[in-house]
Protein backbone atom coordinates (compact mmCIF):
# COMPACT_ATOMS: atom_id res chain seq x y z
CA UNK A 1 0.00 0.00 0.00
CA UNK A 2 1.25 3.45 -0.88
CA UNK A 3 0.80 6.41 1.46
CA UNK A 4 -0.64 9.72 0.38
CA UNK A 5 1.83 11.50 -1.83
CA UNK A 6 2.85 14.88 -3.02
CA UNK A 7 3.25 16.73 -6.24
CA UNK A 8 6.83 17.02 -7.42
CA UNK A 9 8.11 19.96 -9.37
CA UNK A 10 9.82 17.76 -11.89
CA UNK A 11 11.47 14.48 -12.70
CA UNK A 12 14.62 13.95 -14.71
CA UNK A 13 16.59 10.82 -15.58
CA UNK A 14 20.09 9.57 -14.96
CA UNK A 15 22.21 6.52 -15.75
CA UNK A 16 23.36 4.57 -12.69
CA UNK A 17 25.65 2.64 -15.05
CA UNK A 18 26.42 -0.28 -12.76
CA UNK A 19 27.87 1.98 -10.08
CA UNK A 20 27.16 2.06 -6.37
CA UNK A 21 24.38 4.45 -5.38
CA UNK A 22 24.49 6.48 -2.19
CA UNK A 23 22.49 3.75 -0.41
CA UNK A 24 25.24 1.22 -1.13
CA UNK A 25 23.75 -0.97 -3.88
CA UNK A 26 24.92 -1.43 -7.46
CA UNK A 27 22.28 -0.21 -9.90
CA UNK A 28 21.85 -0.57 -13.65
CA UNK A 29 20.31 1.90 -16.11
CA UNK A 30 17.36 -0.46 -16.64
CA UNK A 31 16.60 -0.86 -12.91
CA UNK A 32 13.47 0.89 -11.63
CA UNK A 33 15.26 3.12 -9.13
CA UNK A 34 15.41 6.79 -8.16
CA UNK A 35 17.49 9.42 -6.41
CA UNK A 36 16.11 12.07 -4.07
CA UNK A 37 17.09 15.61 -3.09
CA UNK A 38 19.34 15.90 -0.02
CA UNK A 39 16.47 16.84 2.30
CA UNK A 40 14.22 14.00 1.09
CA UNK A 41 17.11 11.53 1.05
CA UNK A 42 17.37 12.44 4.75
CA UNK A 43 20.93 11.17 5.30
CA UNK A 44 19.89 7.77 4.00
CA UNK A 45 16.71 7.38 6.06
CA UNK A 46 14.72 6.81 2.84
CA UNK A 47 17.15 4.28 1.35
CA UNK A 48 15.37 1.31 -0.22
CA UNK A 49 11.97 2.83 0.41
CA UNK A 50 9.50 2.16 -2.41
CA UNK A 51 7.79 5.00 -4.22
CA UNK A 52 5.11 5.17 -6.91
CA UNK A 53 5.70 7.97 -9.40
CA UNK A 54 2.94 9.15 -11.72
CA UNK A 55 2.82 11.32 -14.81
CA UNK A 56 -0.08 11.80 -17.23
CA UNK A 57 -1.95 8.65 -16.15
CA UNK A 58 1.19 6.48 -16.25
CA UNK A 59 2.83 5.05 -13.14
CA UNK A 60 6.09 3.36 -12.22
CA UNK A 61 7.12 1.84 -8.88
CA UNK A 62 10.73 2.62 -7.99
CA UNK A 63 13.10 1.99 -5.11
CA UNK A 64 15.10 4.86 -3.63
CA UNK A 65 18.79 3.95 -4.00
CA UNK A 66 20.60 7.22 -4.51
CA UNK A 67 21.10 10.86 -3.61
CA UNK A 68 20.75 13.66 -6.15
CA UNK A 69 22.90 16.44 -4.64
CA UNK A 70 21.75 19.08 -7.13
CA UNK A 71 18.02 18.26 -6.88
CA UNK A 72 15.66 20.64 -5.11
CA UNK A 73 12.93 19.36 -2.80
CA UNK A 74 10.29 17.62 -4.91
CA UNK A 75 12.70 16.90 -7.78
CA UNK A 76 13.01 13.16 -8.44
CA UNK A 77 15.88 11.80 -10.53
CA UNK A 78 14.69 8.54 -12.09
CA UNK A 79 16.86 5.87 -13.67
CA UNK A 80 16.69 5.67 -17.43
CA UNK A 81 14.49 2.57 -17.19
CA UNK A 82 12.05 4.17 -14.78
CA UNK A 83 11.79 7.43 -16.73
CA UNK A 84 10.99 5.49 -19.92
CA UNK A 85 7.90 4.08 -18.20
CA UNK A 86 6.55 7.66 -18.01
CA UNK A 87 7.95 9.53 -21.01
CA UNK A 88 10.44 9.40 -23.86
CA UNK A 89 14.03 10.00 -22.71
CA UNK A 90 14.31 12.78 -25.29
CA UNK A 91 11.90 14.88 -23.24
CA UNK A 92 14.58 15.09 -20.54
CA UNK A 93 12.43 16.75 -17.88
CA UNK A 94 8.78 16.15 -17.03
CA UNK A 95 6.82 18.65 -14.98
CA UNK A 96 3.99 17.95 -12.56
CA UNK A 97 4.77 14.38 -11.58
CA UNK A 98 3.21 12.97 -8.43
CA UNK A 99 4.70 10.51 -6.00
CA UNK A 100 3.62 8.36 -3.10
CA UNK A 101 5.81 6.47 -0.64
CA UNK A 102 4.89 2.88 0.11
Amino acid sequence: MFALGASANEATWYQPGGAYGACGSINQNSDLVAALSPSEYASGANCYRRMRVGYQNKFVDVTIVDLCPSCAVGHIDLSEGAFEQLANLGVGVIQGVTYQYE
